[in-house]
């Protein structure tokens, strides 16, 4: 999503950035859709179409949408609203979209490429390879541009153009640089405040890779897991062997942050519980699998195991987790297939 201020966004519209691109459209800021095929036909014909959890609907039909970024023009805000392997093919074209001030929202699960950039410490300026395996996306976009942000909603696309959000609201920002030790800057409190005004929560964090790594917890255990089971979050925290091997995947996980001097602010047994209050809802690794997506899993999984290794920490379980559903990964993609379950008539 790209945007303009007094305007906010385009993202690539997946199930996040339609929600963003409806928010902020109604909100009355300027916002700018990059879509393709049937959803750039819908968007165009229809607008943007968002069901909202409580079963009111929303449609923004004063927004552009294009197929090229080089025709959005110069933006305030780019929110990147896509999977992180999905952001280096468009690297090259990110340019367009500045000017001096442009602010970059990254907003995709897990690792981030940028996790190291402006970071201060040991490992400063480290690329995260499993991200970034060419180091394409550190190399092509300007760290100083960028602001953390930890997407907590949940939604996904039921149709060309139109969105079903699922739960939440959350959207903390942040500023990368740990020397500004959190430091509120002009632009993240704009950034926030643009958020807030569309109806989000969007608090601004002093250290936003704490943030990245309490939502990473439940990411990296429990999508695998649900992809590879084909269950959902509360059946996963209900059964016994799952809960069990969810809690040493994320035990091994708070000993790599832990090296990285990161705390988490809750413990792993309320970091259960909370997604076991979720109910029967399908990760987004899961629903990727069913629709014959690429999934999401070396920003969810893959990149723990680096930064494991990184710091010294063995992280078994979690690889055994990874080899698993990498194996599936594969399978599909070589066979053409997605991987759903049938009900037996």
């Amino acid at each position: 999503m790209v945007s303009r201020l007094p305007s906010a966004g385009a993202p690539v519209p997946g199930s996040i950035g339609g929600l963003l691109g409806v928010k902020l459209a109604l909100a009355g800021h300027e916002v700018t859709l990059i879509a393709r095929g049937a959803n750039l036909a819908a968007i165009k014909a229809n607008g943007m179409q968002l069901q909202m959890h409580d079963g009111s609907e929303l449609v923004a039909r004063d927004v552009h949408a294009t197929e090229r970024i080089a025709e959005a023009g110069p933006q305030d805000i780019v929110i990147l609203g896509m999977k992180a392997h999905q952001v280096e093919p468009i690297v090259g074209e990110l340019p367009a979209l500045y000017h001096a001030e442009t602010v970059i929202l990254p907003m995709q699960n897990g690792i981030p490429w940028w996790y190291f950039q402006r970071h201060g410490g040991l490992h400063e300026g480290k690329v995260v390879a499993s991200v970034d395996p060419t180091g394409r996306i550190a190399a092509g976009i300007d760290p100083r541009r960028l602001l953390g942000c930890v997407v907590y909603p949940a939604a996904e696309i039921t149709a060309p153009g139109v969105i079903r959000q699922i739960e939440g609201d959350r959207f903390p920002v942040g500023e990368l640089d740990a020397a500004m030790g959190g430091l509120e800057s002009a632009r993240v409190r704009k950034v926030s405040e643009i958020l807030i005004g569309a109806g989000f929560k969007s608090p601004i964090l002093p250290s936003i890779r704490s943030e990245i790594w309490l939502k990473l917890w439940g990411n990296l255990t429990f999508n695998p897991i649900s992809a590879l089971t084909h269950s959902t979050l509360v059946d996963i925290c209900q059964y016994p062997l799952t809960r069990e091997l969810a809690r040493k995947m994320m035990k091994e996980a708070e000993e790599v942050a832990a090296k990285l001097g990161i705390a988490f602010r809750v413990d792993i047994d309320r970091r259960i519980a909370g997604a076991e209050k979720v109910g029967k809802h399908k990760t987004s690794m899961l629903q990727d699998i069913e629709a014959g997506r690429d999934p999401e899993i070396d920003a969810l999984v893959g990149a723990v195991i680096e930064l494991g290794n990184t710091v010294g920490v063995s992280v078994a379980h979690i690889e055994a987790v990874y080899a698993m559903v990498k194996l599936l990964g594969r399978t599909m993609k070589e066979e053409k297939v997605y991987v759903r379950a049938h009900a037996i008539v």
